[in-house]
């Protein structure tokens, strides 16, 4: 029943119920008795309570509409307002439900578009650092060598200097294309290129033991591209935010699924802070593939709390999906990310 007719059925009925007391048993007179004004304030006290307790039910499902709309999260998809309540309500909360379905797979899809076109740019500029700039940078190199060898004595110092800054240019500018595009991933697979990946960091003042198990899945490119972008990217949080020296880089089945774990020794994500750039992309790249990637406050190999961990759970799927679910669960205080 709607909640219209739940109210007009109620008032009608206590009015009915107070015409046919007046006109039998109940009489008023003038001046009133103690015992009439104690009955008609009875059935004035219970019509209204049976009112208020018909309006707070059927009003209790647009509360919590509301709060589902307040706490909505399109990173986060899959939570549904439960339809409960009249008609009218019940219809509300269906149609609520159907937006969120429709917004859901509409951000996906626009997601997979904007970061498939920024994986495209990436690929071109890394191969325009490597083969344009990088090559210009050699035969400056080159060149210097040459000048060098017939330079006077006086000049060579200042030309090795020059020699060694032009190296190191080269070095940073390949080590760039590298991070835009890892050609160790395409050419090597994905445990080479995570391997890889915790060198270069280890390499840059943080400690990362990495354990990465092999005879994983089959996995899609974009699943593989993933996997890595998510590790990057976490690595790189890491570096610059958590006041960190370990971490540590993990790999593994887990039943159908593949796992991927970063956690460090850090400050931790704070609680009050909210999630930065680095933590809504990884988001973003899980709802490509349907992965679930949860952020929680770490715990050692010991069980002593701590840092950062950073799960993501892959499907093997042989094609992506179209929906995802990515959770956040406590975290312990610290710095945004």
């Amino acid at each position: 029943m709607s909640l219209f007719w739940r109210i007009f059925v109620l008032d009608a009925v206590g009015l009915i119920v107070a015409a046919a007391l007046l006109l039998g048993p109940v009489t008023v007179s003038t001046p009133i008795l103690p015992g009439e004004v104690l009955v008609v304030l009875a059935g004035l006290a219970a019509l209204l309570t049976v009112n208020a307790v018909v309006l707070r039910v059927g009003l209790a499902p647009l509360g919590r509409l509301g709060r589902a709309m307040a706490d909505v999260d399109l990173l986060r998809p899959g939570a549904r307002a439960v339809v409960a309540g009249p008609v009218e309500t019940a219809g509300l909360i269906t149609t609520y439900n159907a937006m969120l379905d429709r917004l859901e797979a509409e951000r996906a899809a626009s997601a997979a578009g904007a970061l498939s076109a920024q994986e495209r740019e990436r690929h071109r500029v890394a191969r325009e650092l490597h083969d344009e700039v990088g090559q210009t940078l050699t035969a400056v190199l080159l060149q210097l060598k040459r000048v060098a060898d017939r330079a006077p004595e006086d000049l060579r110092e200042e030309l090795g200097q020059a020699q060694e800054a032009t190296r190191a240019g080269l070095d940073e500018i390949r080590r760039i294309a590298r991070r835009l595009r890892p050609g160790v991933l395409d050419e090597l697979g994905l445990v080479s290129a995570l391997r890889s990946l915790a060198a270069e960091f280890t390499t840059h003042g943080l400690t990362v033991r990495h354990d990465l198990r092999a005879g994983l899945p089959a996995l899609t490119e974009e699943t593989e591209l993933v996997l890595y972008r998510v590790a990057q990217e976490a690595l790189t949080n890491t570096a610059r935010h958590s006041g960190a020296d370990r971490a540590e880089l993990r790999l593994r089945p887990a039943g159908d699924d593949v796992e991927l774990l970063v956690r460090d020794n850090g400050t931790g994500l704070g609680a009050q802070a909210g999630e930065g750039a680095g933590i809504r992309g990884m988001r973003e790249r899980a709802l490509l593939i349907g992965a679930v990637l949860t952020v929680s406050s770490g715990a050692d190999d010991s069980g002593s709390g701590g840092g950062t961990d950073i799960r993501l759970l892959a499907k093997a799927a042989a094609a992506p999906a179209t929906a995802a679910a990515a959770t956040v669960a406590p975290a312990s205080p610290g710095g945004a990310r």
